[in-house]
């Protein structure tokens, strides 16, 4: 392995900027050998869906090898970049083993609040939604984007597998129906090296795309937003909140966040016309943090920065042996916490399937379904996203009309607080479409909440220790009783396939077979049958990327071919 764990206190803020860590450059092997030398992974890019998938990879014992350019996490001297971590990202990363570690530094939230001038218009609460209440993680975690891939290098030299090649730069790519073959190049000289899959996670100025003539669909917007991290030396509320028309921001949109270490994220729209050097000057960014919180509040601006968003995904998520993912694949607005989150789920979705495929359980043909799934959710992102961009910033009278009428509405009338678009806040994303997942299933496709259970002796566990038990594996969760017969079905389907099953069990249930667990709940039904939306005596087929393949009640054909289906098998009896 390469890459060190960073030393404790490298990563962090001090005085008026953060501190990034420093990885060192360890000549890679290719520089030396004889022969070409070929890795069944090779990930370009050492960002946040980069190392997700690394660690995913790590954690189902696959090697793999890590490419990247800088050798640090984050930007430079720069951003707090992402910040907000959904529900299902956190459930990712507490499956990798590293949710403790962002929990203990990022600040969790599940209110926000939307702001017309004075008025407070619109407030939201996740914790009282439902479909955020089956889960052991929290709604949302805000932190710094580098502190969580500062905490994914750690896991990932922590497990082992991953090769981080650090100031490897890739200058040259080209591929056959075999393998793709990579030019890098590093302080030491240049190398070639060879690959069965390379996966691109350079982020939206992808050279592979560009070397690729990877064709895509997208816009760039003219709206224009100055981001100030800013440290005070009162603590934040743990809340999201905006503003649509903040009358200390000439009547533009304004989002405030708490982050880590004391900072908040402030994001102002500005003109569309602004000049980014003028509009990120440090007596301007002052001027405009003093008409927000008083010309009396001290404070420490940690970084500032202009940006211009942009909407983009590529037609297709592979290019022969050429997997895209984060923001190489598909580029979003920043409302609603749809890129970098977007990301992780890409990298999630990829591992399972890549590590399926490599160690035989899977035919190939499984790798197609990452973009049937991921390029389904990256169009849904774009979409909600797009209609964010119209409502805070008006394109026509009719979109502008409309804005005006929800703002004047939700003043007075709980129905329009709804219409109040300051973006759709980002939750699983369902794949309907998928070719493996059961057609005749309502709810396949859909996330499963990392639900709470009780093992055999009663002692609590969570649906993501059971797919880490399953270790890549599918994961079937029978509820209720057997019979001697599916009894039988189920030791041969588990002796054929790549396949563990656990049967789940009310608190006074006789348990039939060795693995089985407890699903009490003291109002009745128990969370991890509903987090499978099924009832009664049934099964659930859960991915190792906790998503449902398929349901059903009996033990039979139909289960069988539902596994074969959701690892693109013909046959396993």
């Amino acid at each position: 392995m390469h890459t060190p764990s960073p030393a404790s206190g490298q990563v962090g803020i001090t005085g008026g900027s953060y501190r990034l860590p420093e990885y060192p450059f360890v000549p890679p092997p290719e520089l030396t050998a004889r022969g070409m030398v070929r890795h069944p992974i090779v990930i370009v890019g050492g960002g946040l869906s980069g190392l997700t998938l690394a660690a995913c990879l790590a954690q189902l014992g696959q090697p793999a090898v890590l490419l990247d350019e800088d050798n640090t996490v984050g930007v430079k001297g720069a951003a707090s970049r992402g910040i907000c971590y959904t529900q299902k990202s956190l459930e990712i990363f507490q499956r990798l083993g590293v949710f403790e570690r962002i929990a203990a530094k990022g600040v969790q939230w599940s209110v926000g609040r939307t702001f017309a001038g004075h008025d407070e218009v619109y407030h939201f609460d996740l914790r009282q939604q439902q479909n955020f209440n089956l889960s052991q993680q929290p709604p949302f975690i805000n932190l710094q984007q580098f502190y969580v891939e500062a905490f994914l290098v750690d896991r990932i030299v922590e497990l082992g597998q991953v090769d981080l090649r650090w100031r490897n730069r890739v200058v040259g790519f080209e591929q056959n129906a075999d393998f793709a073959t990579l030019t890098v190049s590093t302080p030491a000289g240049d190398y070639r090296t060879e690959a069965e899959h390379v996966i691109d996670a350079t982020g939206a100025h992808s050279p592979l795309r560009e070397w690729l003539q990877v064709p895509f669909t997208g816009a760039r917007g003219d709206d224009r937003w100055c981001i100030a991290d800013v440290r005070f030396a009162t603590p934040a509320p743990a809340e999201r909140h905006t503003w649509i028309e903040a009358p200390f921001n000439d009547h533009r949109a304004v989002w405030q966040h708490p982050m880590a270490d004391g900072v908040w994220r402030i994001d102002y729209q500005m003109p569309p016309d602004s000049d980014p050097a003028e509009i990120s000057r440090e007596e301007v960014v002052r001027e405009r943090l003093a008409r927000h919180f008083g010309p009396d509040v001290p404070l420490d601006i940690v970084w500032v920065g202009p940006y211009a968003y942009r909407n983009e995904c590529v037609n297709h998520l592979r290019a022969g042996r050429v997997f895209f993912m984060g923001d190489a694949a598909k580029v979003v607005s920043p409302f609603g916490a749809r890129g970098g989150n977007s990301g992780i789920a890409d990298a999630d979705n990829l591992a399972w399937k890549l590590a399926a495929v490599l160690r035989g359980q899977a035919t190939p043909k499984l790798l197609d379904s990452y973009h049937a799934e991921r390029h389904q959710a990256a169009t849904e992102n774009v979409r909600v996203t797009r209609r964010t961009n119209r409502f805070l910033r008006p394109g026509s009278a009719t979109e502008r009309l409309f804005r005006h009428a929800a703002i004047t509405l939700a003043r007075q009338q709980p129905f329009a607080r709804a219409l109040v678009n300051t973006g759709r806040m980002a939750v699983a994303n369902t794949y309907r479409r998928s070719p493996v997942c059961a057609k005749n299933t309502p709810h396949a496709g859909t996330s499963v909440p990392n639900a709470g259970l009780l093992w055999a002796d009663h002692t609590p566990g969570t649906l993501n220790d059971l797919l880490r038990w399953a270790n890549g594996r599918l994961l079937l969760l029978v509820f209720g009783q057997l019979s001697p017969a599916a009894c039988e079905r189920l030791a041969l389907l588990s002796c054929c396939a790549p396949l563990c099953s656990v049967q789940v069990l009310d608190a006074e249930a006789t348990p039939q077979v060795r693995e089985h667990v407890r699903d009490a709940h003291p109002q009745g039904a128990g969370h991890l049958q509903a987090a499978c939306h099924v009832f009664g005596h049934a099964w659930a087929l859960v991915r190792p990327d906790a998503y449902l393949a398929a349901t059903g009640e009996s033990v039979d054909a139909g289960l069988v071919h539902a596994i074969e289906n959701a690892l693109s098998v013909p046959t396993f009896l």
